[in-house]
């Protein structure tokens, strides 16, 4: 069973897919340090460059015109997020106006270019759920190519994930996944971490920072700033008890019981990544690349809804 990622980030989507014993054949990300990442982990070859300069005909020369069985990726949600203050008003001007917003159109190319060689393809696109505010004009360009599409709207946290994260995967088959019964907090996900952990190094703070810390409870932020339409925060004290909050690239934690920020690996472990994938590129680097993916653990379990349609 081969799979394709587009927008592949770190590898988090094809990891779970990886996992459930598909092949990955390749995927196309346009960052180096990101891309030296998914090589790392995932060790599937990626072609790096912008997905805008890279025709369907020629990825799949890349791959060797081996058959594609399935086509994942997440296109940047920045277009659809309200967290972007700075999002367009009209919804379907973040389609066809946002330059960011037009890579799902590119996305929608290679869904086409391979269903014309695989009747049986299956696609999983990932993206926020407020991108369901063009959920008719997405029903109408994927039916326009052979596809009645579904929007299935997974929550992480309900299949073991220890942070909430609501993402919309758009698909042509229906993903309704079995709910696992445990919720995972944040002390038991960040317990029995090795010492020599890559990723795993403590960032030093200044004394007026660790001071201002000290102070928060736990579920106070030491910074906000405005989205487009509500008031979002960062330097969040994590409660022990509780799942932590949604990881976004610029998210940064405050450990429950040290005064400090949560290492690269603690924040990984936050979304469910196993202590021998390594991160590469700057520290901030490495946090984004994490808060941008898909959570391992909620992409294992699609792979295996997508397993048992083919």
């Amino acid at each position: 069973m081969n799979v394709i990622d587009l927008f592949s980030g770190c590898g988090g989507f094809s990891k779970g897919f990886l996992d459930e014993n598909f092949r990955i054949l390749g995927a196309i990300e346009n960052f180096k340090p990101v891309v030296k990442t998914y090589l790392y982990n995932i060790k599937a070859p990626v072609w790096m460059d912008d997905i805008k300069r890279i025709p369907p005909k020629a990825f799949d020369e890349f791959i060797k015109n081996e058959k594609v069985d399935v086509i994942i990726g997440s296109p940047p949600c920045e277009p659809f997020t309200k967290a972007n203050k700075l999002i367009k008003d009209n919804p379907l001007d973040r389609l066809y106006k946002d330059k960011v917003g037009r890579l799902v159109l590119y996305y929608i190319d290679y869904v086409n270019y391979f269903t014309q060689k695989n009747d049986d393809l299956i696609f999983v696109m990932e993206n926020v759920p407020q991108i369901k505010e063009i959920k008719d004009e997405l029903k109408k360009l994927f039916g326009d190519i052979g596809h009645k599409v579904y929007f299935n709207i997974l929550r992480a946290e309900d299949y073991g994930n220890p942070s909430k994260r609501a993402r919309m995967f758009i698909s042509n088959i229906k993903l309704k996944p079995k709910k696992v019964n445990e919720i995972v907090v944040v002390e038991e996900a960040l317990k029995d971490i090795p010492k020599d952990a890559k990723n795993h190094e403590i960032k030093k703070l200044s004394k007026e920072k660790v001071e201002m810390i000290s102070k928060l409870k736990w579920g106070e932020a030491l910074y906000r700033y405005r989205g487009k339409k509500k008031l979002m925060f960062n330097w969040y004290k994590l409660h022990p008890k509780k799942l932590a909050p949604t990881v976004k690239g610029r998210s940064r934690f405050i450990h429950p019981y040290e005064d400090r920020l949560l290492t690269v690996r603690e924040q990984a472990r936050l979304m469910s990544y196993p202590d021998d994938f390594v991160f590469f590129g700057g520290r901030d680097v490495q946090y984004n690349q994490i808060g941008e993916s898909v959570p391992p653990i909620l992409s294992s379990v699609i792979a295996g809804e997508v397993k048992k349609r083919l």
